[in-house]
């Protein structure tokens, strides 16, 4: 081959790996930790791997709501807690079962008390085999069915379970006397309505009466599972269009639309390329609408 060739050669595998880096999805690294003051001893987390994620000190020790993706992630925010107070992590919440809320428990200290709802615990055992397993060493110690109220480290702590929702085992962790609440992904302002675990048996309807209840609680904040805080405002937004859009899928489904003139008729446009594809909100309630009793 002579030298001009070679660089005609050359040049056509250049092109040819630029054009395909441009057309694979980027990998965006995470947004960097940071820590947020809600009230004196209320903080929440946002940016690392996962989920946003909660700290509340108490009198003797400190409770964690959601435990991030990674243990790397996590000993950032273990690290984090270390600058505010001395006082040693002693319970983590976790709000529903997903691995960007629990895998990072690994790099929590051994003898906590692990809290969850009782669903949730069953989804973290069963994932001993999958991709993304949860820590099995490290799973609830503690678990709740509807509704517990607890004081730990002097704190007043309210965690419900109102339905099957995001998820069969969200629990919301609600602070009573800060009138705050720690949604998990209940709440995710990532989703333009909602994102519903079919295969985890979550449901729409679920989530639908899970925000009312979060509505009903005498609070001014809400920490979301992903994105800012949200007021009760915001949150009685989410839930009229999320309801609405429910009400439009029910509508085209009693006409007996397929689930593609479904998608047309609300112009839902393509899911985006890279990360995970799970079912759009429109699939999930079609699906449920739809299922053969």
């Amino acid at each position: 081959m002579n030298w001009t060739k070679k660089s005609a050669y050359g040049l056509a595998v250049i092109i040819c790996v630029c054009v395909l880096a441009t057309l694979a999805p980027a990998q965006q690294p995470p947004v960097p930790l940071s820590v947020k003051k809600l009230t004196e001893d209320v903080y929440w987390t946002q940016g690392g791997a996962g989920g946003n994620t909660g700290i509340i000190i108490g009198k003797d020790g400190v409770i964690v709501v959601d435990a991030k993706t990674t243990p790397e992630s996590a000993k950032e925010v273990l690290a984090e807690i270390a600058k505010l107070t001395p006082k040693p992590v002693t319970t983590v919440i976790i709000t529903h079962s997903d691995g960007d809320h629990v895998n990072g428990l690994a790099a929590f200290p051994t003898g906590l008390t692990i809290i969850a709802q009782e669903n949730c615990k069953k989804e973290m055992e069963a994932s001993v085999n999958s991709k993304n397993p949860a820590p099995q060493d490290h799973l609830p110690t503690k678990t709740v069915d509807k509704k517990e109220s607890l004081t730990i480290n002097g704190e007043r702590i309210e965690l419900l379970h109102f339905a099957p929702a995001h998820t069969s085992g969200d629990l919301q962790i609600y602070l009573p006397a800060q009138k705050i609440v720690f949604t998990g992904d209940i709440i995710a302002t990532n989703q333009p309505y909602t994102l519903i675990h079919a295969e985890k048996n979550g449901s729409s309807e679920g989530w639908i009466a899970t925000v009312k209840g979060l509505v009903a609680l005498k609070a001014d904040t809400y920490v979301p599972g992903h994105g800012d805080l949200q007021t009760k405002a915001d949150i009685q937004t989410r839930l009229a269009k999320v309801e609405a859009r429910r009400d439009e899928i029910k509508k085209l489904v009693a006409q007996g639309k397929s689930l593609d003139e479904v998608k047309q008729a609300l112009g839902e446009p393509a899911p985006p390329a890279g990360g995970p594809q799970f079912p759009s909100f429109t699939v999930v309630v079609y699906n449920e609408l739809t299922k053969k009793s």
